[in-house]
């Protein structure tokens, strides 16, 4: 599959990031054209302008001051410079908020917020909807026929919510639209608990520590209203740009698991997904798991995308300054971090920031150019090799993916074991992630490196999508099934698939109501099991499971299962009162298999299960020859040309086998055998397709 190139205009790897010229508008004379310059020298094609110029653009209500922006249009359009045109609504005027305070947003507390910040403003307001609609309406009228005009950057990184009068009396609209009577939504809270029975809609209200806050229905509800408030917020915004503009395509950026809001649904709203990706590189061996990490997150944001190419829409060539430590990017980092986004599917590299800002909260965040002002610096040198190296690249932009695994990352799911009391209860750290969702995310996190660290590619899905295009479907802790998912995971594994799925799976419904007649619920049947308990691990405590003659630590959950008759017992606990029972089963339905496993595995029994279970169905590594840890190795594909990436995320020097050979798309010569991968080291070459299945 080959995708078309995202920008028109632009038909090549995209190169920029976000540029504030009117953050230099005394100075403009000696600085824009400086900033021109530089970023031609860093063969830098579009950039991002006007996110936060609200205040520039609309100094006083009413009266527009867009002559800055037609200069700075024009002048990147003369030098072969594309404009990401941002609509500003991240970041409000203060004479807007002085004049209508009722666009402040309120928080669950019921206070209201003061002048600051950015997105401190009500969904809901008529008033902060109307002025979004005025001033995108004038930008979209201006600059329509301007040749720089490449796409519309939507507001920047939507999240919070407000809880104001007008958004309570939406929520209230949402719920009746979803339940019908209070009589159905009362059943769907299990509101009769603690006689907090509603009695008419006008009681309901938004969870908050002054009030409602322990019923999982309501919280449930609350987060996907709020996902709705800002996914039709962001589709105010476009309206008036896809009416005046229809061929300009529209994205806002992401922040890849950010638990605000299901990125699966607004991705659907957005012409092309994008997003803003500041790992926490150390220059160690922990980047090993870093990079596994920011690799997930490309994934997800690609099938957030529904595995289009997406835009690596905010990066940082140096240090982030808003981070824990504030560390430089190590030789080759930024080049190898770079690559990792254009390898699991992006076809952009951009930065936060062009230049740096002189003051304010960021001015000493990393940028292409720094505060010297000039080209002779690290940071910049770094920069223009991702440029050079991107401008090589022409022939993997709009090349698709071909995976065979699919792996459900549910926002839902997420939700709804945050708010579940059992388990662990305090935050918990899986896979090196710490967090209060009973460990969903490292568990996710952990069977995805299991997959990528084989070199066998993965697409990220949700609870709602199809899944019959997979050969292997592996769903971690899908605690809460959506309606139809049971269903469609039936129809898959009787039809040849293979369904892999964990403890704490299928043990409530949308509503977080508990399935009645066993876990895990709907899924009984295909799984071909009944989880009769689970039980809470400590961080001192273990037990084991053993398979195949290896065993294997089980920690953190144990569920203990009693398997149908005709289900498979491959392997059982090791330990504690349930020594012997099932750990591992496999339930063969029609053609295929759903497997379940009863316990949090180690690694090593991820790994080692996953490589058997991908030769029995035939999927390929990418590389032929064992890859050494420490490596990373994703491919793109058009369909007859394979792009593979080969990563060195190690602090030491590896050497990787390329068995199938091709051609190095750097520097154009063949690659064949044992190749020697310095640290942060980049290789990227293209063979026919199929040369690894050989």
């Amino acid at each position: 599959m080959r995708y078309p190139p995202i920008l028109k205009n632009i038909p090549h790897m995209l190169h920029g990031g976000d540029y504030n010229p009117d953050q230099w508008l005394p100075w403009k004379e000696e600085i824009w054209p400086q900033d021109i310059r530089l970023m031609k020298l860093a063969d830098i094609n579009v950039v991002s302008i006007g996110i936060f110029s609200w205040a520039k653009l609309e100094p006083e209500e009413g009266r527009f001051t867009f002559e800055w922006l037609d200069e700075i249009m024009d002048l990147l359009h003369e030098n072969g410079i594309g404009a990401i045109l941002a609509t500003p609504s991240g970041a409000r005027p203060r004479w807007l908020a002085e004049k209508y305070p009722e666009v402040l947003r309120v928080r669950e507390d019921r206070r209201q917020n003061l002048f600051g910040e950015r997105h401190n403003h009500c969904w809901s307001s008529p008033v902060y909807r109307e002025k979004v609609r005025i001033i995108n309406t004038r930008l979209a009228e201006r600059y329509k026929n301007h040749p720089a005009l490449s796409m519309w950057h939507i507001s920047n990184e939507y999240s919070g919510d407000c809880h104001c009068e007008l958004c309570q009396e939406k929520f209230r609209a949402y719920l009746k639209a979803r339940y019908g009577t209070v009589e159905k939504l009362n059943i769907a809270y299990w509101s009769a608990f603690w006689s907090h029975t509603y009695e008419k809609w006008e009681q309901l209200e938004s969870p908050s520590p002054l009030g409602e806050k322990r019923t999982s229905g309501l919280t449930l509800d609350w987060r996907r209203f709020i996902t709705e408030q800002i996914r039709d917020f962001y589709l105010w915004e476009i309206a008036p740009l896809k009416a005046i503009t229809p061929d300009i395509p529209c994205t806002t950026n992401l922040m890849s698991t950010h638990e605000g809001m299901d990125y699966f649904r607004m991705g659907d709203a957005l012409d092309v997904v994008s997003w803003d990706n500041y790992p926490c590189w150390t220059g160690t061996e922990g980047d090993i798991e870093i990079a596994w990490h920011t690799a997930f997150c490309h994934d997800l944001m690609r099938g957030c995308g529904r595995q289009k190419p997406f835009m690596l829409m905010e990066s940082s060539p140096s240090a982030t300054n808003w981070q824990p430590l504030s560390k430089l990017r190590r030789p080759g980092m930024h080049l190898l971090s770079s690559m990792q986004a254009v390898a699991h599917g992006s076809d952009t590299v951009q930065y936060f920031q062009i230049r740096q800002s002189r003051g304010s909260s960021e001015k000493f965040h990393g940028a292409v150019i720094t505060h010297e002002g000039h080209e002779n610096t690290r940071v910049f040198r770094d920069v223009c090799e991702v440029g050079s190296l991107l401008k090589k690249l022409d022939a993997v932009r709009g090349a698709g993916f071909n995976n065979k695994v699919a792996l459900l990352y549910d926002w839902q799911s997420r939700w709804a074991l945050t708010e579940m009391a059992g388990l662990h209860n305090t935050e918990i750290t899986v896979d090196g992630i710490t967090s209060q969702d009973k460990g969903y995310l490292g568990t996710v996190l952990m069977h995805y490196r299991a997959f990528l660290a084989q070199g066998i590619g993965v697409d990220i899905v949700d609870g709602s999508m199809p899944v019959e295009q997979y050969d292997v479907v592996v769903a971690p802790m899908l605690y809460s099934l959506r309606e139809g998912c049971a269903e469609r995971f039936a129809k898959f594994v009787k039809g040849g698939g293979t369904l892999v799925t964990t403890y704490a799976t299928g043990y409530t419904d949308e509503n977080d109501l508990c399935f009645l007649k066993g876990f895990p619920g709907p899924l009984k049947g295909t799984l071909g099991l009944v989880a009769e308990e689970i039980d809470a691990l400590g961080p001192n405590d273990c037990n084991s499971i053993s398979w195949q003659g290896k065993i294997y630590k089980a920690m953190d959950v144990c569920e203990l299962i009693r398997p149908e008759d005709t289900t498979r017992v491959l392997a059982a606990y090791g330990d504690d009162f349930y020594e012997g029972l099932p750990a591992l089963t496999a339930n063969d339905i029609g053609s295929g298999t759903a497997y379940h496993m009863a316990a949090r595995m180690e690694q090593a029994f991820l790994h080692d299960f996953y490589r058997e279970l991908c030769r029995e169905k035939q999927i390929y590594p990418v590389l032929e020859a064992p890859i050494p840890e420490g490596i990373a190795v994703t491919m793109r594909t058009d369909g007859e040309t394979e792009y593979v990436f080969v990563l060195n995320v190690s602090a030491k020097v590896k050497t990787v086998d390329i068995s199938s050979g091709g051609k190095d798309l750097s520097s154009g010569n063949q690659v064949k055998g044992k190749i020697e991968l310095p640290v942060n080291g980049v290789l990227i070459f293209e063979r026919k397709g199929g040369a690894n299945h050989a």
